[in-house]
């Protein structure tokens, strides 16, 4: 037999692209086991969007009890580099990690709806990024908190939708019937609830300037892209298919929005953690020598390119 091809054919892997999953396991807390001693797929959703890459048939994550999730750009940096991708795991739908002005992704989720409370359908997968030197202004405040101290402060998710800081929340559409005007509806009902929250009144004025924006013009078919950005200045500004279609200055709208997605009950809470994880990580003392394992593991990923 010839020991440069495996069973297969095909030539052996390169040591370190196998321990590129490993390192990322390390990161994020998992341990990297093969099927045959059992091992569980973790449920973090971070962990399952690697896993294609990794080897779905091959090998299977463990969860450590004691570790929790790491901040998202961590784990992506083996996969894809700092300027990759990550792909929400139910829908396929893929986020860049980083957006053309420099914000950071933080979190995935997918929105979801039921018809006649039978039938769950998936509407859009979500990606909110940040500005990472606006986050950092929130340093001084929390730094010194632990990651379950941060958990457990509600004022940390309240000063991130109060203040005057640069987000975006990229939907992407997956389902294929999807119309704008669905989208308008849903927005007034699920946007107009959070302005009555905040505000007390319905301020249907306020309301309709941000619905009149989806104008029956626009088609929304699989993968389309609507970006929700909050700028400087609490200035809501709307995209869709990479077009500017208008914006709206209005503290209340930019949290009423931001709201739906990590505020105190959001569409998927599963993102909500991963947002609040990434958050802590530039907002902590701890981002130093979370920026220095990154580097750690890149130059090994890139060693691996390379060679």
């Amino acid at each position: 037999p010839n020991p440069t091809r495996t069973r297969n054919g095909l030539p052996p892997l390169p040591v370190l692209a196998a321990s590129a999953p490993e390192a990322t396991a390390r990161v994020h807390g998992c341990d990297l086991v093969p099927p045959s001693r059992g091992g569980r797929r973790c449920r973090n959703r971070l962990c399952r969007g690697l896993l294609p890459r990794i080897g779905r048939r091959h090998v299977r994550i463990r969860r450590k009890p004691w570790s929790r999730a790491s901040p998202i750009w961590a784990s992506l940096s083996l996969a894809d580099g700092p300027t990759g991708t990550l792909v929400e795991p139910r829908t396929g739908a893929a986020f860049p990690t980083v957006l053309d002005g420099g914000q950071r992704l933080t979190g995935i989720g997918l929105r979801k709806t039921s018809v006649l409370g039978l039938k769950n359908i998936d509407v859009y997968a979500f990606g909110v990024y940040a500005d990472d030197s606006d986050m950092k202004g929130l340093r001084e405040k929390y730094g010194t908190f632990s990651f379950s101290e941060l958990k457990e402060n509600k004022e940390f998710i309240s000063d991130v939708l109060d203040q005057d800081l640069r987000m975006t929340v990229r939907l992407q559409i997956v389902y294929n019937r999807l119309s704008i005007a669905s989208v308008r509806n849903a927005f007034a009902k699920t946007v107009g609830s959070r302005i009555q929250k905040f505000s007390g009144s319905d301020n249907r004025e306020l309301l309709q300037r941000f619905t009149s924006l989806f104008k029956d013009e626009y088609k929304l078919p699989r993968g389309s892209v609507i970006d929700l950005s909050r700028e400087q200045g609490y200035v809501l500004q709307i995209k869709i298919g990479g077009k500017e279609v208008g914006e709206i200055q209005s503290k209340l709208l930019c949290k009423s929005v931001l709201d739906l997605y990590f505020g105190e009950d959001p569409f998927d809470k599963r993102a909500k953690e991963d947002i609040q994880s990434d958050s802590f990580g530039i907002c902590s003392c701890h981002q130093i020598q979370l920026d220095a394992l990154w580097l750690h593991i890149n130059f090994h990923q890139v060693l691996h390119e390379a060679t």
